[in-house]
């Protein structure tokens, strides 16, 4: 496959081949798989369910805000509701949902190879992911957890509630399959790359992935080894993080955010590798500083390590490191500058369609934008002590891991969903659900930046009259929210049934997952190929002449 003469803009060409959904179809092939797309999609499934149960905690949270009085839930029923939300969207949905399906399921192909490095190991991956996500839906269900999701101490090493360490060992156990994805992913990386494709040959969504799963490898055992120590402490009454029994609760707070801000780079740096993809896409134009991008992420991943401490500002910790964090959180917003810029620039007199997926990448900006800059509000230590546990934080949390990461996993599921399932799904109903999620998400957050500011705290079932209006605002945006995300479930199942379908290149693009099959066969490719053109070349060099093909079709992409 050195030079590709044409291109595939028809419906549903080599539909009668075998590929990867209709090989061997029954439960048992596909529970003992070894092939990363069947992974993604029992991936894909998996964590949609706990998106949907940590969506219904919010919307508990929000019901409950509607009036000032706790009249819908009891305090103690409030923290264990705010908890289990934070635990299953974190752990479970924002951590895992782009890696562990878009990632397995495109780097092989991206890269050119047959399957990721361990196929089986990605499949213990997986079961590692239900076994974790079984003991923490099990605590949540007998009783919960009122500690919220960062376990703080001292409230979860004492023994008022029993289930904390239930709900420990479902995230120890669900770092276990970060660590075996992102170890699959390195080694994937390294040594399976098809022959000509060298490292500035890469997708940059293949550049995302490798820094997160730096990120994963070196970040994951810590919070394993912090939960290890918490058990510790509660079974043996050991003095490791309780002030009474002589432990340092400052050390928890050290050692669980020395991974838990990398972890927001887990979440955000693949959404960052899926908007580079759909930024030149629907830009029709060569991704603007390509290598700029690239470093990018690898800077992320490295500074994310080192700006912890801004999270305790108010802890007690020396001022004197306070101010080092505070200075460090302000490099750390460079890289993602850069990204910002970039992806602006190759927007700048490029061939923009508003295709659905490119419209979830340019809300994806604005998010982010508000996100990024609320942060650097945050990174300084005058403002933050005034901002500290209120909804400020909340907002500022929310912008960045939920608006950036759930907005890059719809542009990616969209954008790739004709090569993953072979059908391609109502624009219509695509671009009315990105616009709701969009207008949302607003609507849902941004009140609470002014609910911060004046001074509403966090974690509180009750406050007083005066901040109503915004959360009747909040609570409204909530709704607009749940259906915008709600929407896709419906067409994109749809679709699957009556969705017309795909060729093997509908959005006409010269990346190398769009030179194979829709769906792609087992093994991905019929022959290796060779790859002679740099990334994102959208000319003749490609060996796809786009742009003809485009202009000879006299469709659009999604027609």
């Amino acid at each position: 496959m050195e030079n590709v003469d044409s291109i595939n803009t028809g419906e549903g060409q080599g539909e009668e081949k075998v590929n990867y959904l209709t090989n061997g179809f029954s439960i048992k092939s596909w529970l003992l798989t070894k092939d990363h797309k069947r992974i993604a999609i029992m991936y894909l499934i998996s964590v949609s369910v706990f998106f949907f149960i940590g969506g219904i905690y919010a919307s508990l949270i929000r019901l409950e805000l509607l009036t000032p009085a706790s009249d819908l839930l009891e305090s103690g029923t409030y923290n264990k509701v705010f908890t289990g939300h934070g635990v299953i969207m974190v752990f479970f949905f924002l951590i895992p949902a782009i890696p562990a399906i878009l990632g397995n399921f495109l780097l092989p192909i991206m890269i050119g190879a047959k399957d990721l490095a361990f196929p089986r190991i990605n499949l213990l991956s997986l079961y590692i992911y239900w076994v974790g996500g079984a003991f923490t839906m099990y605590a949540l269900l007998q009783g919960g957890v009122d500690t919220g999701w960062t376990f703080y101490t001292p409230y979860s090493t004492t023994f008022s509630n029993s289930y904390v360490m239930a709900v420990g060992l479902g995230v120890f156990i669900n770092g276990f399959s970060s660590i075996l994805t992102g170890l699959n992913f390195i080694v994937t990386t390294h040594t399976m790359r098809a022959p000509g494709m060298t490292w500035f040959r890469l997708p940059l969504f293949v550049w995302a992935h490798y820094a997160t799963s730096l990120v994963m490898i070196l970040g994951t055992p810590v919070v394993a080894i912090t939960i290890l120590l918490l058990a510790v402490e509660r079974f043996t009454q050991t003095g490791i993080f309780d002030p009474a029994l002589g432990g340092d609760p400052i050390l928890f707070q050290h050692l669980f955010w020395f991974y838990s801000h990398p972890a927001v780079y887990i979440m955000i740096l693949p959404s960052m590798g899926v908007i580079s993809e759909l930024m030149s896409s629907f830009s029709r134009k060569k991704i603007f500083g390509y290598e700029f991008i690239a470093f990018s992420s690898i800077a992320i991943a490295v500074f994310g390590f080192l700006v912890w401490g801004h999270h305790m500002f108010v802890s007690g910790q020396s001022i004197y490191a306070g101010l080092v964090f505070s200075f460090l959180t302000m490099v750390v917003a460079v890289p993602s500058a850069i990204k910002m810029f970039n992806w602006t620039a190759t927007m700048y007199k490029g061939s923009v369609s508003y295709d659905t997926p490119m419209l979830y990448a340019i809300g994806f900006l604005g998010l982010f934008l508000v996100g990024g800059l609320t942060g650097l509000f945050l990174g300084s230590i005058g403002l933050t002590v005034h901002l500290t546990d209120t909804y400020f934080i909340v907002a500022h949390f929310h912008y960045v891991m939920v608006g950036g990461t759930v907005l890059g996993y719809l542009g990616g599921i969209h954008y790739w969903w004709p090569k993953m399932t072979g059908r391609m799904y109502s624009e219509f109903w695509g671009k009315i659900s990105a616009m709701l999620v969009f207008i949302g998400f607003n609507l849902t957050f941004f009140p609470q930046f002014i609910l911060g500011y004046q001074g509403m705290p966090r974690r509180y079932a009750a406050y007083p009259e005066e901040f109503q209006v915004l959360n009747i605002f909040s609570t409204a945006g909530a709704s607009v929210l749940g259906i915008g995300m709600v929407l896709p479930v419906i067409y994109l199942v749809a679709s699957l049934i009556n969705g017309k379908k795909a060729g093997d290149n509908p959005w006409l693009l010269p990346g190398l997952e769009w030179r194979t099959s829709s769906p792609p066969p087992t093994f991905n490719f019929e022959e290796t190929p060779v790859i002679t053109w740099e990334a994102y070349s959208f000319g003749e060099e490609s060996g796809l002449d786009i742009d003809k093909a485009r202009r000879e079709s006299r469709v659009s992409p999604t027609a």
